[in-house]
């Protein structure tokens, strides 16, 4: 397994959500790469953490994955809930986007973020306005 850094790369500004300044990939406010109520830097990576990341990285452009697919995959540890939480406070570290609800939704407060990536991506919609919605019968990635 790879080792994994536990704070996300620098990136293109691209990838922070739109909204508000103070909800950035990273600060803990919108559940994607932040430090989720630790100080300072997120805690290390541990082993469930990374290879949830390391899923996520193989996920391919215009493919998606529930977060109950990645934790039915892994087939050890915990489930989709704490695959969530890997993705709030390492998610900025990967691509986002390509981990959503069951029922084709982005992580709340996302959509115009996510779904910037998921035309980019070629990604199948079942609905492009709010709420945004995958097509996951056609999108879904059985793993790697």
């Amino acid at each position: 397994m790879t080792p994994r850094r536990a704070s996300p790369p620098a990136g293109d500004a691209s990838d922070l959500p739109e909204a508000d300044p103070g909800n950035l990939p990273g600060d803990g406010s919108d559940g994607f790469g932040g430090s989720d109520g630790f100080d300072g830097e997120p805690p290390p990576v541990d082993d469930f953490a990374s290879q949830v990341l390391d899923v996520v990285d193989a996920i391919p452009p215009g493919r998606v994955m529930s977060y109950g697919d990645i934790a039915a995959y892994l087939a050890v540890g915990p489930g989709p809930r704490q695959v969530g939480k890997v993705m709030s406070v390492y998610g900025g570290a990967v691509a986002w986007w390509r981990v959503i609800h069951s029922d084709g939704t982005p992580a709340p407060g996302h959509d115009s973020r996510a779904l910037k990536h998921y035309l980019a991506e070629g990604t199948p919609l079942r609905s492009a306005r709010p709420p945004v919605r995958v097509d996951m019968r056609r999108a879904r990635w059985p793993g790697p």
